[in-house]
């Protein structure tokens, strides 16, 4: 049987009985339909199907590709493009999968991209805060009719907190979250529908305003949660090898190319990570304790990822194993096919 260790490298490993733990802590917390996982954090029909095995049935994307990749495989009986598309053809390709597809929108031109391309159901974006997608707060009613003439069945609100969802202090994170879910509820009041879609891992537990809660990192995590002490375990590693080792420091075969660095470096089990460049990470071991071999090349390291959505994209495949670490066994393999746009 196959090994962490023995995996070439680098390699994206699942430790199953932590993912395990985090889909049920979240199912429990959130259960059926008041959660609607976000794909863009794994971009993995596998891992959806395990978040619908435990009672998610509506899934939300930020890329064609992973609306119709979710499709596809048959996963979800409710998916939203929460981001905005204004290309008709790729609206073209989601309004042929049917009436399960909703998309989001913030403008007309995105209203009316979404209409001519036979798209049925949409949202209105609103900004809460984060300076990204969304209409202004007060314009949502507006354009919530504009949809509406243009034939298009309007759900309901989105927004999304994000510029809340990493705040360490748990006071300051509810405050800014309750500003922004005002802002959003003024808007669903101009807008209607049954849909008040928000959130996200950092405010899972905190928003009680939305009915449903877009949350995507729980299921793995990643080092830049890890201060807000949410529950959730790390799932989610990437083993490489060591290939060089000097008297103060050592280099392991993995760097900018195969990990998320916009959120900084990665840790390194056993070792103070120094810098990441291209393909490699140069880290400072721990002092080996008494009796215990010094690290030597062709040693192998477990590093965690500080972003756990775009170190994801940079491979194609995920291993699972059956714990967390390097002599666990490898159980399955699963791709991750939802890639691109």
């Amino acid at each position: 049987m196959t090994t962490v260790s023995d995996l070439s490298t680098p390699a994206l490993v699942l430790d199953r009985e932590a993912f395990d733990g985090n889909l049920q802590r979240m199912s429990t917390a959130l259960p059926g339909d008041s959660l609607r996982p976000h794909v863009k954090a794994h971009k993995c029909t596998e891992i959806a199907r395990a978040q619908e095995a435990v009672g998610h049935r509506k899934f939300c994307a930020a890329t064609p590709k992973e609306i119709i990749g979710l499709a596809r495989a048959g996963v979800g009986s409710d998916l939203l493009l929460a981001n905005e598309t204004i290309e008709t053809r790729r609206l073209a390709d989601l309004a042929a999968l049917g009436e399960i597809v909703t998309v989001a929108v913030d403008s007309e031109a995105t209203i009316a991209a979404a209409a001519a391309a036979g798209i049925t159901s949409v949202l209105i974006d609103v900004n809460v805060g984060l300076p990204r997608c969304g209409c202004d707060p007060g314009d949502a009613g507006r354009l919530a009719d504009r949809a509406r003439s243009s034939g298009l069945d309007v759900r309901g609100v989105m927004g999304y907190e994000g510029h809340v969802v990493g705040l360490v202090d748990v006071a300051e994170r509810a405050a800014k979250c309750e500003r922004s879910m005002e802002l959003l509820l003024a808007a669903h009041g101009q807008v209607g529908g049954d849909i008040i879609s928000a959130g996200g891992t950092g405010t899972f537990a905190i928003n009680t305003w939305a009915n449903e809660i877009q949350a995507g990192s729980y299921a793995l995590m990643d080092t830049a949660y890890g201060p807000l002490e949410l529950g959730f375990k790390p799932a989610l590693r990437l083993v490489a090898t060591v290939i060089s080792v000097s008297p103060k420091f050592a280099v392991a075969d993995c760097g900018l190319k195969s990990l998320g660095m916009d959120h900084g470096n990665p840790m390194i089990e056993g070792g103070e990570v120094l810098f990441c460049s291209d393909e490699h990470t140069t880290f400072r071991p721990n002092t080996p304790a008494v009796g215990t071999p010094p690290l030597t090349v062709g040693d192998r390291v477990l590093v965690q990822p500080a972003h756990i959505d775009p170190t994801i994209a940079y491979h194609d495949r995920i291993f699972v194993a059956n714990g967390p670490g390097l002599g666990a066994q490898v159980a399955d393999e699963w791709q991750v096919d939802l890639r691109g746009w």
